[in-house]
């Protein structure tokens, strides 16, 4: 089906960063409505957002706008690609790459009578952003919408890095009365060093799942940590502290207090004696050092009484200057100086750069939204990110990792903490295929896991069925043993040479969208 122009938008000459190209580089610009599987969307060149349905299995109806962003997006120079996500089957959430974030009301989309796309919130949020996920839900018997928002931002104090750090905007709105305004209720901002493969926001709000090569952690106002700080030190003062440093056979205890008026300050020792007992007779800072002989020579204490986590052991430069010898036959002033040295287990001149693991390993993590604090941690190590797929649109969007050679697709239960991510389906060697793609640029799966599909830049889609039982004998020679089911690879050529821009999967359909064309490809179990 011909279309008018993709609204794409190219990466700016400081837009230079392996972020910038995955986030915005690689953007899909194909939206599927999972609610209703039968229609995508795309924005154009004027602001439009145009729907497109199935009508017979390999016909679509023409393009029909269902909402025109009112911001004329040809005015800004540095925005970026706008970009969709449907929370709910009636609510959608627009960014148009500037920065404005519209929250909208559709009805009931995929029936012209109903649907109506109307604005219940439109508010500039800050620098430009793409929106990562977005749901809907009812809390306190008030209805909201959750937004996850990406930006990346410079860094001045990154003189080493890329220069630019990411931040993911979780925003959170709230129907304040039964006219159907809508406001802000929370802003929450984590920040990362690296563009995140996969990130969402749990069903019922209440939570972030994040998969990252660099962690991420919650951004807290300036505020808020000025007075974590004084709660901190008013607490302090109130404990007191307690300093041990010492050696093998003798012990110094430091203890540093502010005494109250008419107070007899006494500490007790492991064995209960009182050792020291002092009478005060007005408020005064004592400062107090007690030496003790240890009973058995050589092991340091970490703290004077078992249990008592106010003190700190603190090391002399002697000791500190001791262990760092001791262990210097274990580290290196640079990473693996010396491969040939001494039976190394492989020759480092043979190694490609494909046998090279980055730096980091991916890890996913589980934020809770209350405590802005990390629930759950799971590195996933060599396993490879390929792609994310929604499967139930009431949940949240799976996610599919490389296992050796195979692809294994997982689900996300944010309400089964003991079993949080279900191991769902698995493509049979797509692990290994698909690192032979060197052109791939997006990868699908049917939510029913029928076929997984991966595009390259321009012109190809190479289609991997699962595998299916024969109707007819057929033998292994080379084993001699009898084949139940053939799995089945399909190779599609584009009549086009613009590249490919967008590229989403339904079980029965793929949808794949270049500049000024949308292809549609019927995908049968019987080919």
């Amino acid at each position: 089906s011909d279309i008018v122009s993709v609204a794409e938008v190219k990466l700016r000459d400081d837009q230079y960063t392996l972020d910038h190209m995955r986030a915005f580089g690689m953007y899909n610009y194909l939206h599927l409505d999972s609610w209703y599987q039968d229609n995508v969307y795309y924005i154009d060149q004027f602001g439009r957002v145009m729907n497109l349905s199935v009508t017979l299995d390999t016909a679509l109806q023409k393009p029909r706008e269902v909402f025109r962003l009112p911001t004329d997006l040809t005015a800004y120079d540095n925005r970026l690609c706008a970009s969709i996500y449907f929370s709910s089957s009636t609510w959608v959430t627009i960014s148009d790459g500037t920065g404005r974030l519209y929250l909208i009301k559709s009805g009931k989309r995929g029936n012209s009578a109903s649907e109506k796309w109307e604005i219940v919130f439109n508010e500039e949020l800050g620098s430009p952003f793409i929106i990562v996920h977005s749901v809907s839900f009812v809390k306190s018997d008030k209805h909201s919408v959750a937004v996850l928002l990406l930006r990346v931002e410079k860094d001045e104090l990154d003189t080493k890095g890329s220069g630019f750090h990411i931040t993911l905007e979780w925003v959170t709105f709230v129907e304040m009365n039964k006219a159907g305004k809508y406001e802000i209720s929370k802003r929450r901002v984590l920040q990362g060093k690296s563009v995140p493969h996969y990130a969402a926001i749990e069903p019922s709000g209440d939570g972030l799942m994040i998969i990252s090569y660099k962690p991420f952690k919650f951004v807290q106002e300036e505020e808020e940590i000025l007075e974590e700080n004084d709660d901190k030190k008013t607490t302090n003062e109130k404990k007191g502290k307690t300093y041990l440093t010492g050696h093998d056979r003798l012990l110094s205890v430091l203890t540093k207090k502010r005494l109250p008026q008419g107070v007899v300050q006494q500490r007790d020792l492991p064995d209960n004696e009182n050792l020291v007992k002092v009478s005060v007779k007005k408020q005064v800072w004592l400062n107090l050092e007690i030496f003790l002989i240890k009973k058995n020579e050589g092991p340091r204490w970490p703290e004077l009484i078992v249990g008592d986590t106010k003190g700190e052991f603190i090391m002399d430069s002697s000791q500190c200057a001791e262990i760092s010898e001791s262990l210097m036959h274990l580290t290196s002033e640079v990473m693996n100086p010396d491969p040939e040295k001494e039976n190394p287990p492989c020759n480092a001149q043979e190694l490609e750069e494909c046998d090279a693991f980055l730096e980091d390993g991916a890890s996913l993590c589980r934020f809770d939204g209350n405590t802005l604090k990390v629930t759950h941690v799971i590195n996933l190590g060599s396993n490879q990110y390929l792609f994310s797929v929604v499967v139930d649109p009431k949940e949240m969007p799976c996610f599919c990792l490389r296992h050796d050679v195979d692809a294994l697709l997982w689900q996300p239960h944010s309400d089964q903490p003991q079993n949080m991510w279900e191991h769902i389906a698995t493509f049979n060697a797509l692990g290994y295929v698909q690192a032979s793609k060197q052109d791939k640029k997006f990868m699908a799966c049917a939510p029913d896991y029928s076929y997984a599909a991966l595009c390259e830049c321009l012109r190809r889609i190479f289609i991997y069925r699962q595998p299916t039982p024969l109707s007819t004998v057929l033998y292994n020679r080379k084993e001699g043993r009898q084949v139940g089911q053939v799995a089945k690879q399909l190779v599609t050529t584009l009549e086009a040479n613009d590249p490919i821009l967008g590229f989403q999967a339904t079980n029965e359909r793929l949808f794949v969208l270049t500049t000024k064309t949308l292809f549609l490809i019927k995908v049968n179990a019987g080919n």
